[in-house]
């Protein structure tokens, strides 16, 4: 529980300091659910017994009180520690026992005390709540009134949630790298295991690069006489590139990386599309480059178009190859239109078949022009893992991306930035994993055992 509860805190420190558009929302349940008609179902018992005790004769108040002292409650937990002056004013007049005495005599006034509530409440809420504070006071039905101002004070303890929220953010950020690496201090000590995962994710990239330093070394013609070593800044980069390969609905992600699975496989999908994309448009070049060369407002109508039917291609409802069969289509008839309006042939059916052929055969495992893309875009973000300060220096953005320059340049900047607050909190963590993995016994008599390269 103890090792439950520091997750939880720090997953949601990070997302408050990582995130400047997290902020809190209230739980909507679906009108027609289970859960959201017992939910109404009580709450209008709830008011309906309200009514009618206050339209009795004599009226019964202690309900109505009891909501007072709760709104009174509320009303005061908005209040600064300096603002005395509307404290005592709110505690004079929603004074309960003054109120039960009234009742008593007859003499309570409910729809003034409601009244007085929709003024205070229109002091202390935020601009945006205006409208329904307006609403409020035209309202006749005191029972409605009442029942209108919990959901609006609802709203405000939302407000103010998020306002706590954002004027706390830029102390987290400032705090964040020390109070998370200190949180999975904790975990580790309540739960030994709580870095099995990442071991793991670790491990793969030392041993496929002690296989590429085997197959180095026993290509024929080099003669090396230093032994081979592992850089760990190399392993752990190559660790954080299978992030953008990674099955988010099959495979667990490590623990360390937790905090941003969402950031990562939302990443991961928009790269998806963007190979895609990248993929199209080097085909259409490769086949009718001759035609639309010189017609860069052709290339940005069929990157639209391309861009607007792959969106949820990540959906597993997604038929892709029938997609880019449609696309293939569509691309056509864009650059046959474009060729007829410059007076010049339009493409042959033959031209047109091989065309939307080529694009359907994208998905098919180990297509080369896929390969080509994957490969390019992996360089291309291995190169930015490399930099100091990716914001201020971009790589170069290898041949065949430039369709999707913009874009990946937007999405390398975020996925470096994840890499690089994620090395910083958990650094400590992966050296010690790495010193284990590259320097034991085990991991020495690997190396030794090959022969040696640069």
């Amino acid at each position: 529980m103890a090792a439950a509860r520091n997750l939880s805190n720090m997953t949601l420190a990070h997302e408050i300091a990582v995130n400047e558009n997290f902020q809190l929302k209230q739980d909507a349940l679906p009108e027609n659910s289970l859960a959201g008609r017992v939910k109404h179902v009580v709450h209008q018992a709830f008011w309906d017994v309200l009514e009618s005790e206050l339209n009795a004769d004599p009226p019964e108040y202690e309900h109505a009180i009891k909501l007072f002292e709760e709104i009174r409650e509320i009303l005061l937990s908005f209040l600064t520690p300096g603002g005395n002056r509307l404290r005592n004013q709110i505690c004079e007049v929603l004074d309960t026992d003054l109120i039960r005495q009234q009742a008593e005599h007859s003499a309570v006034d409910i729809q003034g005390l409601a009244n007085y509530v929709i003024s205070t409440m229109g002091k202390l809420c935020a601009p945006v709540r205006d409208n329904a504070i307006r609403e409020l006071k035209a309202s006749g039905n005191i029972v409605e009134v009442l029942r209108q101002i919990f959901h609006v004070l609802d709203l405000m303890k939302m407000d103010m949630a998020n306002f706590a929220i954002k004027s706390l953010r830029p102390h987290l950020q400032r705090q964040l790298v020390e109070y998370e690496r200190t949180k999975f201090q904790e975990i580790l000590e309540e739960t030994p295991s709580a870095l099995d995962q990442t071991t793991e994710w670790i491990k793969e990239s030392v041993n496929e690069e002690l296989l590429s330093l085997s197959e180095t070394a026993f290509t024929p013609g080099v003669e090396n006489s230093s032994k081979p070593s592992l850089s760990p800044t190399l392993v752990l980069n190559n660790s954080y590139l299978k992030l953008l390969q990674w099955d988010y609905q099959k495979k667990e992600l490590p623990e360390t990386l937790m905090t941003d699975a969402a950031r990562l496989q939302e990443l991961t999908e928009k790269l998806n599309q963007l190979k895609i994309i990248a993929c199209l448009s080097l085909i259409t070049k490769n086949m009718v480059g001759a035609v639309t060369e010189g017609l860069p407002e052709l290339a940005d109508r069929l990157k639209r178009i391309s861009t607007v039917l792959l969106e949820g291609m990540n959906k597993e409802t997604f038929n892709l190859k029938e997609v880019l069969n449609s696309i293939g289509v569509q691309t056509c008839v864009e650059v046959n239109k474009t060729l007829v309006e410059r007076g010049l042939p339009t493409l042959n059916t033959e031209v047109q078949a091989n065309l939307i052929g080529q694009f359907s055969s994208i998905e098919e495992e180990n297509n080369p022009i896929w390969s080509l893309i994957d490969k390019r875009i992996q360089l291309y973000m291995k190169s930015l893992l490399c930099l100091p300060s990716p914001q201020r220096c971009m790589p170069l953005v290898p041949g065949g991306l430039a369709v999707i320059q913009e874009e990946l340049e937007a999405l390398g900047s975020q996925y470096a930035n994840i890499v690089n607050l994620n090395k910083q909190v958990y650094g400590p963590f992966y050296a010690n994993i790495l010193r284990k993995l590259l320097f034991s016994e085990e991991a020495l008599g690997k190396v030794d055992a090959s022969p040696p390269t640069n």
